[in-house]
């Protein structure tokens, strides 16, 4: 069983049963990975269109490199974001668009262009990120970075009480703290965030436990997709965990979360299938073996 059975966006449903694919569109020139960079407006459109053909139902859409980088401020960050989200809303009027963003005032002007959902990767590093996705009538996904500032690397971090224990209650505490400034309980995804604050162990650790994080009531992200855990795990560079990011994808999956940020939308779509079929929440595409 999912956390939740529906994300509702702006009036709109998604069911989390079969699984959700978020597509990453990085309106950037120096993301860690080189396919999903796209400055030029007309190759990012193209990405959308590609995505959604290959069964993405959300875009999330980034203006900054998570990591470190030459410092990217908010006008900046806004002219990256805002007008493409204006563009993909006019021609794309089903898909879901996210903004991947810590500051609040980039997630207003983007709501305010046409985005759904606001994705805030530094948890909150911004407290005024939340209350604009109420007052705007957007979701928002929290995070869990333990404490770190945005575009920082961990350095032997540690969690006394582990990292499950922390992530859950930082989760926790974030939803409902979203839930009271007025998002809509079927708008907040919760995300553990794996890398961000944590090492390889910790990350592996909440794959494993996706089932604890299911429990808190929301919608639970995923954002696995070739990140550094899985080529630590594996010993492979970026461009080599398509594998491995499934494995993990197919295990937290199975687990219950309902939300999957992908670069690589058509094999992540297909992996949720298989799950969904498998745990016999969707019918096969056709069944005539042994029968025909």
């Amino acid at each position: 069983m999912v956390a939740s059975s529906t994300l509702r966006l702006r009036g709109r449903e998604l069911d989390l049963a079969r699984g959700v694919v978020m597509a990453i569109v990085n309106r950037t020139t120096d993301s860690f990975y080189a396919a999903a960079r796209y400055a030029d407006d007309e190759a990012a459109i193209a990405a959308v269109e590609r995505a959604v053909a290959e069964g993405a139902e959300i875009v999330d859409v980034g203006g900054i490199r998570a990591g470190r980088g030459p410092r990217v401020g908010p006008d900046e960050e806004i002219a990256r974001v805002v007008p493409f989200v204006a563009a993909v809303r006019e021609r794309f009027g089903d898909v879901i668009i996210s903004v991947d963003t810590w500051r609040s005032g980039v997630a207003r002007e983007a709501a305010r262009a046409g985005a759904d959902l606001v994705n805030d990767t530094w948890a909150g590093h911004d407290p005024h990120l939340a209350e604009v996705a109420a007052a705007e009538g957007v979701g928002v996904v929290v995070t869990h970075t333990g404490g770190a500032r945005p575009r920082t690397d961990p350095l032997r971090v540690s969690y006394p009480d582990g990292v499950l224990a922390d992530v859950l209650a930082q989760l926790g505490a974030g939803a409902r703290r979203a839930v009271d400034l007025g998002v809509d309980p079927a708008a907040v995804l919760v995300d553990p965030t794996h890398d961000f604050g944590k090492n390889t162990w910790h990350s592996l650790e909440l794959v494993r436990h996706t089932a604890r994080l299911v429990e808190l009531g929301f919608p639970v992200l995923m954002a696995l997709s070739r990140k550094d855990f899985v080529g630590e795990a594996l010993g492979l560079e970026v461009d080599e965990r398509l594998e491995g990011t499934l494995a993990a994808t197919a295990i937290a999956a199975w687990q219950g979360a309902g939300v999957f940020r992908a670069h690589d939308v058509a094999a992540t779509r297909r992996t949720l299938d298989m799950v969904a079929a498998v745990r016999g929440d969707l019918a096969p595409a056709r069944a005539v073996r042994g029968l025909a």
